[in-house]
């Protein structure tokens, strides 16, 4: 079974930077789907960037211009990088992918933006 194992993220001022990146730990060469998703406190899950088998991307209203996912299927990586972070980036931030049909989904990392 794949699992997602997340890494990066915690702590930056308002207008800093961070990067997350997840490594799936088994064959993704199926991976439809390859994303991030964010959840803070009293909030729904909302999408954050996603990144499809055919290249294109789609991105958050509230994060367009400013993040950027990114992906390496030979390394079995999805990644985001995100800039002019403000406090409203703060969240756990889900990797999400689905391979052969399933959604997988990472444990989750704390982003905090906050002075």
């Amino acid at each position: 079974q794949v699992r997602l194992v997340e890494s990066g993220g915690g702590w930056t001022q308002p207008g800093g930077s961070l990067g997350l990146s997840c490594v799936a730990s088994g064959s993704i060469y199926s991976a439809t789907v390859m994303a991030w998703y964010r959840q803070s406190p009293g909030k729904q899950r909302e999408l954050v960037a996603g990144i499809y088998s055919n290249g294109s991307t789609k991105y958050g209203d509230s994060v367009k211009g400013r993040f950027t996912i990114s992906r390496d299927m030979a390394m079995k990586t999805v990644a985001l990088r995100m800039n002019s972070l403000n406090s409203e980036d703060t969240a756990v931030y889900y990797c999400f992918m689905v391979v052969r049909g399933t959604d997988l989904w990472g444990q989750g990392t704390q982003v905090t933006v906050s002075s």
